[in-house]
C-alpha cells in the first residue's frame, strides 16, 4: 500500500505494529534515516535494541546469506515486546529475499522495516510493497518540515508549543537547514531550555542553530553596508580562507542587496517591505535589514545592484583579471558609497 503527504508523516510518527513490512525510500539519505529512526523508535521503544528486539541487516548481508532475514523475522527473543527486522540500503537485487519474507510472514513475527534510495515508480521493490495488502511504501522527498512536523519535533524535545512568531521563525529555519541539522538544532534547544518554563525566544533558537558560511558572509556584508572599507580586507581574507569563492560572494551580496531594495522600495514603507521577504526574517536580523535599507535608500541600492551585476558578468567571463581583486574592489566601492 502506498502512502504519501500528511498521512505518511503521521504514519512515520505512529506506525501500525500489525503491518507486515514498511518500505521507506528517498534520494536524501539523511531524510530517510530520520524517518526510519522515528518508525523503529515508535515500534520497539527506547530499550528495543538493548533487549535484542531489533535486528539490523544490510543488503550486502542478504546477498551473502539470504536466510538471515527469515531467521530474524521468525526468531523468538528473550524479552517480551514488539520485534523489528531492519534491512538497510536495499535495492532491487534484494527483491527475491524480500518477496519470500513478506509471503512467509505471519502474525507474531518481527515486523520488517526496509530503507532504500530513490526508487522509480516501476521499481520492483516499490511494486512489491505498494501491491502488498499488509505492507506500506512511503517515499521521502525534499519538502521541508511542515508545521505538524515541527510541532512533533518540539514535543519530542520537551518544548512547549511556541508563539506564532517563533513558529514562523522555526518554519523559515527548517527551509534553510538540512533535516538532520534542523532536528539537532531542536534537540539542542530542548537541552538548553531544560527546566526553564519561560517562552522560547529567537535568541535561544539562533544560539543553538548551526553556524555556516552564510554567517561569515553576513559579516562581510555588514562591513560593506556600514561603510567600513578599512576593515574589509581582513574579513575578506578570512572568508576566502574558508573556501568561499568570489562568485559565491557576489551571489550572496546580490541576494542581500536585493532584499534591501525590496524593503526600501515598498510604497507602504520598510515595515510593509520587510513582510514581503521570502523566506521571512525575524528578530535582530529583521531589525538590521530594516535599518540598512533605511540608511541606503532605494536609489543607492539600485546603483549597488548595478555594480554587483557588472562584476558578476566579469567574474563569469573569460576576463583574465584576478577574481579576488575584482570582487574586493567592487565591495570597497560599495562601502565608500555607504558613506555618502
Amino acid at each position: 500500500m502506498k502512502m504519501a503527504g500528511s498521512a505518511a508523516q503521521g504514519y512515520l510518527r505512529k506506525p501500525d505494529p500489525s503491518h507486515t513490512a514498511i518500505l521507506i525510500f528517498g534520494a536524501d539519505p539523511m531524510r530517510v534515516a530520520t524517518a526510519r529512526q522515528s518508525v523503529i523508535a515508535a515500534l520497539v521503544g527506547p530499550s528495543g535494541e538493548e533487549e535484542m528486539r531489533l535486528t539490523r541487516l544490510s543488503a550486502s548481508d542478504l546477498r551473502k546469506d539470504a536466510a538471515l532475514l527469515d531467521d530474524a523475522v521468525k526468531a523468538q527473543g528473550f524479552f517480551p515486546g514488539h520485534r523489528v527486522a531492519f534491512v538497510e540500503d536495499a535495492t532491487d537485487t534484494s527483491i527475491k529475499v524480500l518477496t519470500a519474507a513478506l509471503a512467509d510472514w505471519q502474525a507474531g513475527d518481527a515486523q520488517i522495516v526496509v530503507t532504500a534510495g530513490q526508487l522509480i515508480a516501476k521499481s520492483a521493490m516499490r511494486k512489491l510493497f505498494e501491491g502488498h495488502r499488509n505492507a506500506m511504501a512511503i517515499g521521502i522527498y525534499d519538502d521541508p518540515p511542515n508545521r505538524d512536523d515541527i510541532t512533533a519535533a518540539l514535543q519530542s524535545a520537551g518544548l512547549a508549543a511556541p508563539g506564532a512568531d517563533i513558529m514562523d521563525a522555526l518554519m523559515a529555519l527548517a527551509q534553510t537547514l538540512e533535516p538532520g541539522d534542523f532536528r539537532q538544532t531542536v534537540e539542542k534547544v530542548g537541552l538548553y531550555k531544560y527546566g526553564d518554563p519561560s517562552p522560547l525566544t529567537m535568541t535561544e533558537i539562533m544560539a543553538c542553530a548551526p553556524q555556516s558560511a552564510e554567517v561569515e558572509l553576513d559579516d562581510v556584508l555588514d562591513v560593506v553596508t556600514a561603510g567600513q572599507a578599512n576593515t574589509l580586507g581582513p574579513v575578506l581574507r578570512n572568508l576566502y580562507a574558508q573556501g568561499v569563492t568570489p562568485v559565491a560572494l557576489c551571489i550572496g551580496a546580490t541576494r542581500h542587496f536585493k532584499r534591501l531594495h525590496t524593503v526600501a522600495s515598498d510604497p507602504g514603507g520598510a515595515g510593509a517591505g520587510i513582510g514581503r521577504l521570502r523566506p521571512p526574517v525575524f528578530g535582530p536580523r529583521r531589525d538590521k535589514i530594516m535599518r540598512q535599507a533605511g540608511n541606503w535608500g532605494r536609489d543607492r541600492l539600485e546603483k549597488a545592484l548595478m555594480a554587483l551585476t557588472d562584476v558578476d558578468l566579469q567574474l563569469r567571463s573569460a576576463d583574465s583579471a584576478p577574481q579576488n581583486a575584482l570582487m574586493e574592489r567592487t565591495l570597497i566601492r560599495l562601502a565608500m558609497m555607504a558613506r555618502r
